[in-house]
């Protein structure tokens, strides 16, 4: 598993750089910041805790450039806290990136239609983004190890509450930028592609 999430982060990572563009990276910059702080403020849930992802706003804005901005977060979590560690960092991004690619590529278009209600794709970017997430988290367990399946279920039930919460938040952050600044939801270039 750690092997598989190393590869397929390493693919997405040489992807993102490549269709980067220069404009891109201080919103990139900005958004990994906000993963940074806002999953270190966490909440406890049964035996687990959970914190905001924002891989569907990352995701809306970033498009690509959201896979090096959470890879680049999740670096600091692990070499100042000691967050997640290195040693899962290629899974901790598969896990959360991916998610955030899908959200871009299914919602991302939507935000380019007239009349788009921004609170709603933005809320079902973050259901989305969080619920995939989840899932991969919950499958990343379970399939390392059969004695982690126990685990890989309760993980799995401590991201239901998340779900709601990440909805309202990215919801209310699209909603705000569709309305005043709808030039950065929008992906466009490259990271289109």
């Amino acid at each position: 598993m750690l092997l598989t999430g190393a590869v397929v982060t390493a693919g997405a990572l040489v992807v993102a750089l490549r269709r980067l563009e220069y404009e891109q990276i201080p919103r990139a910059a900005v958004l990994s910041a906000a993963f940074f702080v806002s999953s270190l403020i966490t909440v406890p849930v049964g035996p687990s805790s959970v914190h905001l992802v924002l891989n569907g706003l990352m995701g809306l804005v970033l498009g690509w450039a959201a896979v090096p901005a959470i890879l680049v977060a999740l670096v600091l979590q692990a070499a100042f806290f000691g967050f997640g560690g290195l040693l899962v960092l290629g899974v901790n991004t598969m896990n959360i990136a991916l998610p955030a690619l899908l959200c871009s590529a299914l919602l991302g278009a939507l935000l380019r239609r007239p009349g788009t209600n921004g609170f709603v794709i933005g809320a079902l970017a973050g259901l989305l983004g969080v619920s995939l997430t989840g899932l991969m988290v919950a499958l990343s367990l379970g399939l390392s190890d059969p004695a982690y399946s126990v685990a890989a279920k309760v993980i799995l039930a401590t991201y239901a509450p998340l779900l709601l919460v990440e909805a309202v938040v990215t919801g209310a952050i699209v909603g705000f930028l569709w309305r005043v600044a709808p030039e950065l939801l929008f992906v466009r270039g490259k990271a289109d592609d």
